[in-house]
């Protein structure tokens, strides 16, 4: 047969890992797919000496390579929406397969762009854009395809891991350890995306579509970031048996679903609390199997160039064959059958809370707060009160029970006017994830 023809967009780290990665394991590939595969064109704007690309043709006309004749699948890893958007549209309607990384496209785009794929009856395969090398794109749309799943919970941003993992191990500061990372290029020089939650919103956009049938809707994501975390939260969380992680949660309840990122304390007990470092982790719990763990390398050369090149061997499979048996949505349900179940606001979302109040020290303070929560119907499962501290003022920390958003954010609004109470307070979602 011949063999199926490449072009790969972007030689960055991705790029190039996925090239490297299929010149090195082309006997083993060809022996999983029963065909060659042969890269004929890349996209790139600078020389790659270090690359082997004897006779592949080479451009910076990525809008070129796409209507080539010669190129049956391309490969997208140049990133950003725009440029990438218009050049796997062109891709699609020239009948090209797209393999892409790209999780800020699909967020904001997908739902166009798997429209006018299934329209020119091409694929679009994206499991690199969600936890690196782990499968978890997959898992959900096929592995987990006979269960309902009802909420999935994930660390999904390594750079955030790393930084919420070094503050509770040495006891620093956000800033500081925000500059190692970038240091060690794990957050870029800009690192809004990774520390405010806007690229883990991507990827639970994608997982909450996957996972429940809706279409992609990021800009209904409630997205909080990490930067305002102290080490103080992170020491009194440990103290308590809790972890603190960037976490994305979604979950299916009768009125409507949850998307949410934020930081949340988990029971240091659970093993995705204990996720370290860059590593992710997503944890799923369907009706029939339960929960289930998945874990490895979110980012890096290798493990996203081995999910980039595992979805390309799916779509040689795909092309050899023909076989539209086999095909899986790219949403795991039927285009037509996508819900429009309502995403819910975050005044309308139910989570437990850790609370801490910088108040005076003096008598009744503590039954102030306390009565004021016991008329919001909140209850209260734990109580934390720390010596005083600078001016006199003295940390107290609440675990809550499960309650709505907008009960929560009443009561705060009345705690703060308390005379006492001498800044506002720190308010961290709590997630048991228990199943």
């Amino acid at each position: 047969m011949k063999p199926v023809r490449l072009a790969i967009l972007g030689l960055g780290t991705v790029g190039g890992g996925a090239l490297k990665l299929l010149q090195e394991n082309a006997a083993e590939i060809a022996r999983r797919t029963g065909r060659d595969i042969q890269i004929t064109h890349v996209g790139t704007r600078r020389p790659r000496p270090d690359l082997n690309l004897d006779g592949i043709a080479q451009s910076d006309d990525l809008l070129s390579i796409v209507r080539q004749d010669n190129v049956d699948i391309v490969i997208e890893v140049i990133g950003g929406t725009s440029q990438a958007h218009d050049v796997v549209l062109e891709a699609i309607r020239h009948g090209k397969h797209v393999v892409t990384a790209n999780k800020a496209l699909l967020a904001e785009h997908g739902n166009e762009l798997f429209r006018e794929a299934e329209q020119h009856n091409v694929q679009i395969a994206f499991e690199a854009a969600v936890a690196g090398g782990i499968p978890i794109i997959k898992v959900m749309r096929e592995g987990l395809a006979a269960n309902k799943i009802e909420w999935l919970a994930g660390i999904i941003n390594g750079t955030g891991n790393f930084i919420l993992t070094e503050m509770r191990d040495k006891g620093r500061a956000f800033e500081d350890v925000l500059k190692e990372a970038q240091q060690l290029g794990y957050a870029e020089a800009d690192p809004t995306f990774d520390v405010e939650g806007i690229d883990a919103a991507h990827k639970l956009t994608l997982l909450a579509s996957i996972a429940f049938g809706i279409p992609l809707q990021f800009e209904k994501v409630y997205t909080e970031g990490i930067s305002k975390l102290t080490a103080q939260d992170v020491n009194y969380a440990e103290e308590l048996g809790y972890r603190i992680k960037h976490l994305g949660v979604a979950r299916r309840l009768a009125h409507g679903i949850e998307l949410r990122v934020h930081p949340t304390l988990i029971p240091e007990s659970r093993l995705i609390a204990n996720v370290n470092g860059v590593k992710n982790a997503v944890l799923v719990q369907s009706n029939a199997v339960g929960p289930t763990l998945y874990y490895g390398a979110g980012a890096g050369a290798g493990p996203t160039a081995s999910a980039v090149v595992a979805d390309v061997l799916d779509l040689v499979r795909f092309i050899s064959t023909q076989n539209s048996a086999s095909y899986v949505p790219h949403l795991a349900f039927q285009p037509d059958a996508l819900a429009d179940t309502p995403i819910l606001a975050a005044d309308q979302m139910t989570t437990a809370y850790y609370l801490r109040l910088d108040a005076e020290d003096h008598p009744g303070v503590l039954a102030e707060v306390t009565s004021i929560l016991s008329r919001a119907g909140i209850n209260i499962d734990a109580i934390l009160q720390k010596p005083a501290q600078d001016q006199g003022h003295v940390p107290v920390i609440l675990l809550t029970q499960p309650v709505l958003e907008a009960k929560m954010n009443d009561a705060i609004a009345q705690i703060e006017q308390l005379a006492a109470i001498c800044a506002p307070v720190v308010r961290i979602r709590l997630e048991t994830l228990d199943s």
